[in-house]
């Protein structure tokens, strides 16, 4: 697939099952996030992978953290275990975040970001299925200390890959006059 085509029609494709990318494809979505913008090449980011039986413990994580909100209901606690279900592997996208002289953290954030989105667009011109997820456990202290995150690492979010179930849809024709002006003009 060319470049621009990738980067014209990937959509999120959230209805995933097995199989997960096999490891030259894994190899290519991690290379394809190690391109992202890196002011000061500081490399702000790292990947978890999580599948098989580890996603079961990820769930399981995700349900003590809803229960130690508080009066979480049966619901509440299976539909936390069972979002690490929804994909054959998990990538969890981690901000590496430093303390640089020139390189603010919010750029360093960014950067991480780019990174999930190389690994979205290499998903996509392999075939393979690809959403971005973020939601309250991104940002749970209890799921970051189960994760192993250290006092300077953020979740940037959970990139869940696998086999599409079905033909992705086709992504939307925007305006770009709706977006861009021009400025000083």
């Amino acid at each position: 697939m060319e470049a621009l085509d990738a980067l014209l029609n990937r959509v999120s494709v959230p209805r995933l099952t097995e199989p997960a990318p096999n490891a030259a494809q894994r190899e290519a979505l991690f290379l394809a996030a190690l391109r992202a913008p890196d002011h000061g090449q500081l490399r702000p980011w790292r990947f978890l992978t999580i599948e098989g039986q580890g996603r079961e413990k990820l769930g399981e994580l995700f349900a003590e953290a809803v229960q130690a909100k508080g009066d979480a209901t049966q619901a509440a606690l299976d539909k936390a275990r069972a979002m690490p279900l929804r994909a054959p592997l998990l990538i969890v996208v981690i901000a590496r975040l430093q303390e640089h002289f020139k390189v603010p953290q919010i750029e360093q954030r960014l950067a991480a970001g780019c990174a999930a989105h190389g690994i979205l667009i290499a998903a996509h011109a392999q075939g393979i299925g690809a959403v971005w997820r973020t939601g309250d456990m991104a940002f749970d202290a209890h799921v970051h200390e189960g994760l192993g995150l250290e006092a300077n690492e953020e979740v940037i979010g959970y990139l869940y890959v696998g086999t599409p179930l079905g033909e992705p849809r086709t992504a939307p024709v925007l305006e770009t006059a709706q977006y861009v002006s021009a400025w000083g003009e």
